[in-house]
């Protein structure tokens, strides 16, 4: 038996897709890592399961590459959003997220940032502004929880840092007691920031965007960009940030379905 699944992509981070809604289709961690093996599977940085809701009206679980399933993943939103094809809600361990495609992508509400210290979550009390720690050359990262936990290093030139060295330390760092998204930013303009992830459980990634929305956020929140709009360049290609009325990242940015395939069930056991 084989189940049908979509390769889709947001700026270069890569999904698989299951579209369990009409048949029910079992995941677990092993599975996500075979999947998401590039050698041996389908390969990509993620995998996503769309399934029925009684509370919106699409559910999406997410699995890493490593086989961690994770609460939120902004880029996956937006290819979810476009492959329902119409303004929807979408169920997720983070929260009801609100997606509204359009020609080349979606516009997403992640909701509000979390700040406080116990929900990034880190191991103690900090001042999730510039947490007095650092790794070599970063040092006094912002901490955000955007779906996920986050911590944003503003620097000078984001290419000068070794992140793919630097990324797994910080990642696995006790402080973080669920692990946390490594993210380096540059602002370049008021109005336009350059950034790079190291992404928990799937390594450097050409796109992160829950990392963009916690640079967003945490930017405003250090005042380091003064308004509510704001472009963000990501290795894979550009997403538009913007602030509602009620405090929540709207993230605004391509969706691309790459092509359907079918997976064989030898993967799933």
């Amino acid at each position: 038996m084989s189940i049908r699944f979509h390769k889709m992509h947001g700026l270069g981070n890569d999904f698989v897709v299951i579209d369990a809604r009409v048949a029910a289709v079992a995941v677990d961690s092993a599975a996500a890592r075979a999947i998401a093996d590039r050698h041996t599977g389908v390969g990509c940085d993620q995998l996503i399961l769309i399934g029925a809701s009684d509370a919106a009206d699409v559910s999406m679980r997410i699995w890493n590459a490593d086989g961690s399933e994770v609460d939120a993943c902004g880029n996956a939103t937006r290819c979810v959003g476009a492959l329902v094809g119409r303004d929807c809600t979408i169920e997720t361990k983070a929260g009801i997220l609100r997606a509204s495609p359009d020609g080349n992508g979606a516009t997403v509400d992640m909701g509000a940032p979390r700040f406080d210290w116990d929900a990034i979550p880190l191991a103690q009390p900090m001042d999730t502004m510039a947490l007095p720690v650092g790794w070599e050359e970063l040092e006094a990262p912002a901490a955000a929880n955007m779906g996920n936990p986050h911590v944003v290093f503003f620097v000078e030139n984001v290419d000068a840092i070794d992140l793919e060295r630097l990324g797994p330390l910080i990642e696995n760092d006790p402080l973080f007691p669920e692990r946390t998204n490594v993210n380096i930013a540059t602002i370049l303009a008021p109005d336009h920031i350059r950034m790079r992830t190291w992404e928990r459980g799937a390594g450097l990634t050409r796109a992160c965007g829950t990392g963009a929305c916690a640079v967003f956020a945490t930017a405003r929140r250090t005042r380091r960009i003064p308004g509510g709009r704001t472009r963000i360049d990501l290795p894979g290609g550009r997403l538009d940030m913007a602030m509602s009325a009620e405090g929540h990242v709207m993230m605004s940015g391509p969706a691309t379905h790459v092509f359907t395939g079918e997976l064989d069930e030898s993967l799933l056991t």
